[in-house]
């Protein structure tokens, strides 16, 4: 499998993974903001949302940072995802993954993003922050050109 350098775009907002019933519809607070993710199975509903979005009452995971590869990504593309998160696992950084049509989002916990981030700029990564909260130096590959 060739890993190739990936650009990350670390988006501002505070996310939150929230579970609603089955048989839920999409509520409206859930679909606003930059970013979004509603996903049914037969167990849940799962919404992934800006935090503050979220009302009183709905279970919860608050405090998650949105790394999203700068895309498209090829759709036949095979390890993509298996590559970004192998390095964090090894860190024992979790992660929560949201892929779409073009791109693949990895969701960290706030309190491990300084490190996730140290961790793929490591492994030669490039990440740019939307947000002036967050500072890091990025480090680009060997081989890229400025």
């Amino acid at each position: 499998m060739m890993v190739l350098n990936r650009k990350f775009s670390l988006l501002p907002e505070r996310m939150a993974i929230s579970r609603l019933p089955k048989d839920a519809s999409p509520p409206s607070w859930a679909l606003s903001g930059p970013f979004f993710s509603v996903t049914r199975t037969e167990e849940e509903l799962s919404v992934v949302c800006p935090q503050i979005n979220v009302p009183e009452g709905i279970k919860r995971d608050e405090g998650w940072r949105v790394l999203k590869v700068e895309g498209p990504l090829d759709l036949s593309a095979t390890g993509i995802l298996v590559s970004l998160i192998t390095p964090l696992a090894r860190e024992r950084i979790s992660v929560f993954a949201v892929s779409t049509y073009d791109t693949d989002c990895l969701l960290v916990k706030e309190e491990s993003l300084k490190k996730a981030v140290q961790v793929l700029s490591g492994e030669g990564h490039e990440i740019r922050e939307d947000s002036s909260e967050f500072r890091v130096r990025s480090r680009k590959s060997k081989d890229s050109s400025e």
